[in-house]
């Protein structure tokens, strides 16, 4: 028997991403790698504690890290711009949604009619949607329990959404089938889920067609939060819309931000001041 020691996990952590994935088509990413990290040194960390091991070898290793993707933001500008170039396409209301909401490609993909509430202008997200290597596509929860949230809708959006299954309900009617609350809001005409990966193409296509490049469409997500900050929204309500487990998360994630917020809000408070009246009594403490 050989014992486990940290150059074997290092060795292993290097091999994995030049060549660990199963289809043999390349290596696995380093945040993936950071997550085999995660429950090797948790589960060694477990053996420690209960005398099987002396010590975890895995904290004297070093993961690969993760590389910082840059964000981008779309302009309101770039967002209409956007919207009027896939108006006449099939991915119009998807993309609409995803800016208006901020969800993640695999939640949209996860919609249920259900799930939305078009009289009071909710939606909920409560799954995700994923394809494997296999082709097959998983339905999961969310990772956490703020991931499963409440999500208000604009008046455009519930709008745009009343229209769509609308739409759907006389499709699935000339088919002969009705339309059930279980029925994926965005899918193949046949009601089977999209793939992720066909919507991400269209995407990096259509952005390209109007001189938008270097943009994801997890991109839409940073733009909601972004725009959503810029005009004042209290970072707490765009942290539970993100679904972000703490509100932490969200003012590391869009720091970037946060000096333009604070530069405004500054001069909003001075402003403020200066439009109130000479003759108000103003209380003193202490």
């Amino acid at each position: 028997m050989i014992a486990l020691r940290s150059q074997h996990i290092q060795t292993y952590y290097g091999k994995a991403l030049e060549s660990g994935r199963r289809d043999g088509n390349g290596g696995l990413s380093a945040q993936t790698i950071q997550h085999h990290h995660r429950v090797l040194y948790e589960a060694l960390k477990h053996a420690v504690k209960h005398g099987t091991l002396i010590r975890n070898v895995a904290e004297a290793v070093d993961p690969p890290r993760p590389e910082h993707k840059e964000m981008v933001t779309l302009s309101p500008e770039d967002v209409n711009k956007l919207l009027d170039a896939v108006r006449d396409t099939p991915y119009y209301d998807l993309f609409y949604t995803a800016i208006y909401t901020g969800l993640r490609r695999s939640e949209l993909l996860a919609l249920r009619w259900s799930y939305i509430d078009l009289d009071l202008a909710t939606l909920s997200v409560v799954e995700t949607l994923h394809q494997l290597h296999n082709r097959e596509f998983v339905f999961r929860q969310p990772k956490s329990k703020k991931g499963r949230r409440l999500v208000a809708l604009s008046p455009s959006l519930a709008l745009l959404l009343r229209d769509r299954k609308a739409k759907q309900e006389l499709d699935r009617m000339l088919l002969g089938k009705p339309l059930l609350p279980s029925n994926l809001v965005f899918s193949n005409p046949d009601g089977s889920p999209l793939q992720p990966g066909s919507i991400t193409q269209a995407f990096t296509r259509m952005t390209r067609s109007i001189g938008l490049h270097g943009v994801r469409f997890h991109d839409l997500r940073h733009t909601h939060a972004t725009l959503m900050l810029w005009q004042g929204i209290h970072p707490k309500i765009v942290s539970e819309r993100l679904g972000h487990s703490s509100i932490a998360i969200t003012l590391d994630t869009y720091s970037h931000v946060m000096p333009g917020l604070q530069e405004a809000a500054a001069q909003r408070f001075e402003q403020g001041l200066q439009m109130v009246p000479a003759d108000v009594p103003v209380k003193t403490v202490g």
